[in-house]
C-alpha cells in the first residue's frame, strides 16, 4: 500500500495565497522590477496552479511548486518583451568600464569593503532594496538579464533563447550589467573608503 497524499482542493490553494502569497510577489519583483508585473505574474501563477491543482500530487511542497510556476511564468515574461524590444538599449558605456581593468583583465581598481559580511548581506533587507533600486536604474533587457542568470541561475544560452539575443551580446550585457550594479550600490550601499580604515 502506497502513501498518496489526498486530493488537493481548490480551499487548499486559498490557504496558499495567504501563506506564500508575499513570498512569490518578493520573488517576481526580485527579478522585474515592476509592481504592476510582479503582481500579475503571481496572479498568472495561482490561476495556472487552480488549473494544474488535479496533477498536483504533491510530491514536492506546494511553496515549491508554486515557485517553479512563477518562475515559467517569469521567464515567459521576459521572452515576451524580448520578441517586443524593437532595440537593444544598452548605454554605451565600454571605455569608462575597460578603466576598471589592467591589462591581464583584473580589477585595476579594487572594489570598495562591503559594510557587512558577504554571507549576511542577502538577509538583510537593506541590501535587497539597494540591490532593487539599482536594478531598476539599469536598462530593461540588462536587468533581465541579470535576473535571469544570478537570482535564477540559468546558462548563457538558455539567457539568449529567452531574450533573443546572441551569446556574445549576452555578455556584454551582463559585464555593463555588473558594472552598473557594482557603481550603483558603492553609491547606495558601500561604505566609502575613508570610513573602511578606521
Amino acid at each position: 500500500m502506497t502513501d498518496t497524499p489526498p486530493p488537493y482542493t481548490a480551499e487548499d490553494l486559498a490557504s496558499w495565497v495567504d501563506t506564500y502569497g508575499t513570498y512569490l510577489y518578493r520573488y517576481a519583483l526580485a527579478r522585474v522590477q515592476s509592481t504592476s508585473v510582479a503582481e500579475d505574474l503571481v496572479q498568472e501563477t495561482f490561476l495556472a496552479a487552480l488549473k494544474g491543482l488535479p496533477a498536483f500530487q504533491g510530491r514536492s511542497a506546494p511553496k515549491t511548486w508554486l515557485t517553479a510556476i512563477l518562475k515559467h511564468k517569469t521567464i515567459d515574461h521576459f521572452r515576451k518583451s524580448a520578441r517586443e524590444t524593437t532595440s537593444d538599449q544598452l548605454e554605451n558605456r565600454t571605455g569608462e568600464n575597460e578603466a576598471l581593468f589592467d591589462e591581464t583583465g583584473h580589477w585595476a581598481v579594487a572594489p570598495k569593503r562591503w559594510r557587512t559580511h558577504p554571507d549576511r548581506i542577502f538577509e538583510q533587507k537593506e541590501f535587497l532594496q539597494a540591490l532593487r533600486d539599482c536594478m531598476d536604474d539599469l536598462p530593461p533587457r540588462m536587468a533581465r538579464a541579470f535576473a535571469l542568470r544570478e537570482l535564477d541561475g540559468l546558462d548563457t544560452r538558455r539567457i539568449c533563447d529567452i531574450l533573443n539575443i546572441t551569446e556574445s551580446n549576452c555578455w556584454v550585457i551582463l559585464y555593463r550589467a555588473r558594472m552598473g550594479l557594482r557603481k550603483c550600490l558603492e553609491k547606495n550601499w558601500i561604505e566609502p573608503p575613508e570610513a573602511a580604515v578606521s
